[in-house]
């Protein structure tokens, strides 16, 4: 365990107070040194695992826990489940680049995580101050972000939201998504209400290369629409939802008479690859008033460009609004910018779709 002076930062404002719970003694003074080397940001203490971090927690009182995902005495998500019932505070989730990894982090983000990095690896120099600059900026993010007390249970054994009904519509309407941080239960929570012959549904969510697959297939048990990571050249179909590959651009193109998806490893746009403004300015050259626009929850202001754009190109576009978002940083940039047309709480956005879809009548093509 070790603890960090310099609790203020040069500017007078309190530093963001983090404590990183690892059992590798390694992995726990990487973390420290990555954390502490930025101006605003202090790590008050460190554990080996969640029995010691219990206790640090009350003594402390951090504004961030930066949590492994598997570690002895009791598991990361256990600890997880139970801080988040009693005293929910902002969780980043360390995660090891595994299948394994991927799929428990992904319940942690079900049981009230704020967001997860990859685990740093020791020994790789490159890349190292990118890796650094994404770990602040998620603990940034977090510190930001609304934890909502958590009553348990997996979304698996849960009876959902009312189920919505619609007619089958034109193959050119389309919907297009766009999330980063908390946006994971965000889009569920989007996608689980929806009929399965709704349109077609593109979605970019900030998430690395190794996630975004076991992501796809845990919406695709939740939802009736078909949910799949999608893939290059590959036509876009009513009643599938396409995400974008991690680290892999999404466009939305035609063919003919056909929508199809194109994929590319261009330079990341707003720090990130896939980015929401690179599918949504696709959506709004290549499919206009036929398409519906939703930006949710995120840090930063990607999308909100994008999100403009399809407005401008007669799209009706959406805004979760700020009570119902983990981090309001992206919706709100969309909004100051004139990008939404309408602002909805999270759990009525897919009837407000559904309800869209039903006005605007029969697609007209572009």
């Amino acid at each position: 365990m070790s603890t960090s002076a310099g609790a203020t930062q040069s500017s007078g404002k309190p530093k963001i107070k983090v404590l990183c719970v690892d059992d590798s003694a390694l992995i726990r003074d990487l973390m420290t040194k990555i954390i502490n080397a930025q101006p605003d940001l202090t790590v008050v203490a460190t554990a080996p695992d969640p029995l010691v971090a219990r206790d640090l927690i009350k003594q402390h009182n951090p504004d961030v826990l930066t949590l492994d995902v598997e570690m002895p005495r009791m598991d990361g998500l256990d600890f997880l489940e139970r801080l988040m019932r009693l005293r929910p505070m902002p969780v980043l989730m360390v995660s090891s680049l595994t299948q394994r990894g991927s799929e428990i982090t992904l319940r942690a983000l079900e049981l009230g995580a704020v967001d997860f990095v990859a685990k740093p690896e020791v020994g790789i120099r490159d890349g190292m101050l990118e890796y650094a600059n994404t770990i602040a900026d998620k603990i940034r993010a977090a510190a930001q972000s609304r934890p909502k007390r958590q009553g348990g249970g997996s979304p698996e054994n849960r009876v959902p939201e009312e189920r919505l009904k619609a007619p089958i519509l034109s193959s050119e309407k389309i919907i297009i998504i766009g999330a980063s941080t908390g946006g994971t239960e965000a889009i569920r929570q989007v996608l689980e209400p929806l009929p399965s012959n709704s349109p077609a549904i593109l979605i970019t969510q900030h998430m690395p290369s190794g996630f975004t697959h076991s992501f796809a297939e845990r919406l695709d048990r939740l939802c009736r629409m078909r949910v799949k990571e999608a893939e290059h050249n590959e036509r876009v179909l009513p009643g599938h939802v396409y995400i974008a590959p991690g680290d892999w651009h999404m466009r939305l193109q035609r063919s003919g008479a056909n929508y199809v998806i194109a994929l590319d490893a261009s330079a990341p746009v707003n720090r990130h690859r896939p980015s929401v403004d690179v599918l949504f300015s696709s959506a709004a050259s290549c499919a206009g008033r036929n398409a519906l626009g939703v930006i949710l929850t995120g840090m930063g202001k990607d999308g909100a460009a994008g999100l403009v754009e399809m407005r401008k190109a007669g799209a009706h576009t959406v805004a979760q609004d700020e009570a119902t978002c983990v981090v309001f940083g992206m919706p709100k940039e969309a909004i100051a910018l004139g990008g939404a047309e309408s602002v909805v709480p999270l759990t009525e956005i897919a009837g407000h779709l559904v309800q869209q879809m039903h006005s605007s009548g029969r697609a007209q093509r572009v």
